[in-house]
């Protein structure tokens, strides 16, 4: 239980597959239908929403430390490469995408967000491919923002600057 607790402590951020970005507000104990539990607090300031996760069950649901740089620039590098957008129907291809953005990973991510980013000059988006398109963009940029320590804004510029760039 201790080595849990070490895991993570007051004021990290984390990742949550499911929901991105979070901050660790402490520790805290319950009791829940006559059991006593320890779970960590983590808020996550954009959807305003507070989780708890109990400690035992943390690796288990993902939840994670931030990328490390290196991590972040091979996701990054993703974004550099070309569309891999299968000739499938778009319900199969929403699905594998919903289910890359809830892995958590950051380089599953940054290839939605290369899939889906569309140029200047390239045809409209319909209205799911944006709803997926921009749910992947802030779930990297939340992280690429943490990791880098820079606002979401520049952080969001500096994702489509790579993605113009490509």
């Amino acid at each position: 239980m201790m080595s849990e607790k070490a895991m993570f402590g007051e004021g990290d951020f984390v990742v949550y597959p499911t929901h991105g970005v979070g901050k660790i507000l402490g520790i805290e104990t319950q009791e829940i239908a006559g059991h006593t539990l320890s779970v960590f607090v983590v808020h996550f300031d954009k959807d305003r929403m507070t989780l708890r996760v109990p400690l035992g069950k943390a690796k288990v649901s993902g939840l994670r430390r931030l990328s490390s740089r290196k991590e972040m620039d091979i996701a990054l590098t993703k974004l550099k490469g070309r569309s891999k957008a299968k000739r499938t129907m778009w319900s199969r291809r929403a699905q594998e995408y919903e289910a890359k953005i809830n892995s958590g990973d950051p380089a599953s991510i940054a290839e939605v967000v290369r899939d889906l980013y569309r140029n200047v000059g390239q045809p409209e988006q319909s209205y799911s491919e944006r709803q997926i398109y921009q749910a992947a963009l802030d779930r990297l940029v939340r992280e690429f923002a943490a990791v880098e320590r820079i606002d979401e804004s520049t952080a969001t510029q500096r994702v489509e600057q790579m993605l113009n760039a490509a």
